[in-house]
């Protein structure tokens, strides 16, 4: 699929560079591809992928580009936007053990439409035009939840993080698994 004007999208707050995932990102693979390690799981995105990136996860990814180009759209569901959600749209928590980092989305048509949907708002600043920022985003979450209700109990999880384990941290430092030997 090819989205004309888009080339790299972010909408929402501004995102960290760290390892640390400090917010829930949905991330849409245009053009490149990105590996990446979470101390115990591998995982690998190509053009046309998305997923979600979980809020509290370490996170270690190499991108590589496609010719001289890697373009992605990142939207943030920060906790703020989530409670905001929560109040005009009730969900009830349920259960998951999913415990990976980048959580997988079942292929969906409506997802390929609103990246699609997401082109004519692009202001060609790496910006979603404001007006419509948290419209666009509460589509896109109504389109997550109706695809995979299970992510009712990830994103809506306003508790504190566990701690984090410093032998696992240790180890997720020193082996680093998401680049290629």
């Amino acid at each position: 699929m090819k989205v004309n004007n888009i080339q790299s999208c972010h909408l929402g707050p501004e995102i960290s560079p760290e390892n640390f995932i400090p917010e829930h990102y949905f991330l849409y693979l245009l053009k490149g591809s990105m590996k990446a390690y979470d101390g115990k799981k591998n995982y690998s995105m190509e053009p046309g992928d998305y997923c979600i990136a979980r809020k509290n996860h370490l996170i270690r990814y190499t991108k590589y580009k496609d010719g001289d180009e890697f373009e992605k759209i990142i939207i943030t569901l920060d906790e703020a936007f989530l409670k905001k959600f929560l109040q005009r749209h009730p969900y009830e928590a349920l259960e998951t053990a999913n415990k990976d980092s980048f959580l997988y989305i079942p292929e969906n048509k409506l997802i390929k439409n609103f990246i699609l949907s997401l082109e004519p708002y692009y202001t060609g600043d790496l910006q979603i035009d404001e007006d419509f920022a948290d419209i666009k985003r509460e589509e896109l979450l109504l389109i997550l939840l109706k695809s995979a209700p299970e992510l009712t109990h990830i994103l809506f999880n306003f508790g504190i993080p566990d701690k984090i384990d410093l032998e696992e941290y240790q180890n997720f430092l020193n082996n680093d698994r998401s680049r290629d030997d």
